[in-house]
Order: structure tokens, then sequence, then C-alpha cells
């Protein structure tokens, strides 16, 4: 029963980078902020420069996750169904071919 959708929370890596699932993200970024609340109180700061802290935490933890997914799928390399999609991208372009730029077979669309 283990076995059941442990998908959900264990990615497969891809490209070299270990990814990060949604779930695992929300509740790593819940213990941050958390952290910084009790810093904060710890610290006397007050409600404004607490709440900034949190903000500033909350803005660079969701900066790095979505670098984190940008470089996994940059570095994804295409598959068979992608490369048949940029075939028939290519196929159905009104692109001119190379020779015929300035010949009159070229419609005017």
């Amino acid at each position: 029963m283990l076995g059941v959708g442990l998908s959900t929370f264990f990615p497969e890596p891809v490209g070299g980078l270990s990814g990060m699932s949604l779930p695992k993200f929300i509740i790593g970024m819940c213990f941050a902020l958390a952290i910084v609340i009790v810093w904060s109180y710890l610290g006397g700061a007050s409600l404004g420069t607490t709440l900034f802290r949190v903000i500033g935490c909350a803005i660079v933890i969701q900066m790095g996750y979505f670098l984190l997914v940008f470089a996994m799928v940059a570095r994804n390399a295409p598959t068979p169904a992608d490369k048949i999609r940029d075939a028939e991208r290519k196929l159905s372009s009104n692109e001119a071919a190379e020779g015929e730029k300035f010949s009159a077979r070229r419609g005017l669309h």
C-alpha cells in the first residue's frame, strides 16, 4: 500500500535535477515562514517588520522554486511528440521557402 501515489511526493529527477513536488514545497515554505515569524518575535521586531520579513522570505522562496522548475523544463530533452509537433508546424507554416521569397507564387497573406 505504501507504493501507491509515491510519484506525487517523490518525482523522478529530470536532467540531473531532482524535482520538488508542490506539497513538499508548500510544507517547506510554511516551515520557513514560521521560522521567520518566531525569529522576528524573539528578536522583538514590530508587526510591520515581521510582516515585511515574511513577505520578503516568501518572495525569495517563490523565485527559487520558479527557477528550479524553469531549469528542469529548460534542460529536459524534447520528446518524440514534441519533435512531431514541431515538424507539423513547419509544414503548415505560411513562410516561403528560401528560393521562393521573391517569386510570384508566394501568396499575399
